[in-house]
């Protein structure tokens, strides 16, 4: 059974957006100009969740795991940055639910924040392209720290933010990587069915909580004691 949070932070790839085709693009467009095969967007749904130079290094390798030759990366890199900084939310959108989701959350007085490991130059313009940036009293993006998630530091600073305890704190998220985090904090953590952890079921990493979209946070916290 849940309690009752004060303070809810939301990841955004996998949980609020489905950024994949945006990141597809700009991962196929970066191995055209590479002149290496072009990986396809459902690979890189795969592969998404830890970051763009993650993304990239897998592209490269066409592997979840690994490490790419250095120079191979050294080049890539720029021009999948140069890619994105174009086309971070031309074809991303919002899941369904979210914004009635993210409107309910406020209505009931909940503190928000955001926690990615998107950097800050893409997470900003992306969530205001989408038209949920002002719901969010403070984002933490994957560079605003020298750590990210799985680390709980982003998770530990926010809470810090607003005053609050972490066991007065909930984390929704979609990945292993927002359970690790959560967990090492010491916040509830609720996922989202749907988002990038790399084809695994979600519940398998045991959560407090699995929905199907955000506005099911609703009845969760409705009963919440």
């Amino acid at each position: 059974m849940l309690k009752k949070p004060e303070m809810v932070l939301i990841d955004v790839d996998g949980t609020l957006v489905d950024s994949v085709p945006d990141l597809a693009f700009c991962t196929d467009t970066m191995m055209r100009q590479l002149g290496l095969p072009p990986r396809g967007e459902t690979k890189v749904r795969q592969w998404v969740g830890n970051g763009v130079e993650r993304l990239i290094k897998r592209a490269l390798l066409d592997n979840l795991e690994g490490e790419p030759e250095e120079a191979l990366y050294q080049k890539a890199k720029p021009i999948f940055l140069a890619l994105y900084q174009e086309n971070t939310s031309k074809r991303s959108c919002l899941y369904p639910g979210v914004s009635e989701g993210l409107i309910w959350l406020k209505s009931q007085g909940y503190r928000l924040g955001s926690v990615t490991n998107k950097a800050a130059q893409f997470t900003y313009p992306l969530l205001r392209d989408l038209g949920i940036i002002d719901h969010f009293e403070i984002i933490v993006s994957g560079d605003t720290l020298p750590e990210k998630k799985p680390h709980p530091a982003p998770l530990l600073h926010a809470a810090s933010f607003f005053g609050i305890a972490p066991e007065k704190a909930l984390m929704i998220g979609d990945s292993i990587s927002d359970v690790k985090a959560a967990r090492a904090a010491g916040f509830q953590i609720v996922c989202l069915s749907y988002g990038y952890n790399h084809g695994v079921d979600i519940a398998d990493s045991h959560p407090d909580g699995v929905i199907d979209s955000l506005i099911e946070i609703k009845s969760l916290l409705s009963e919440a004691a």
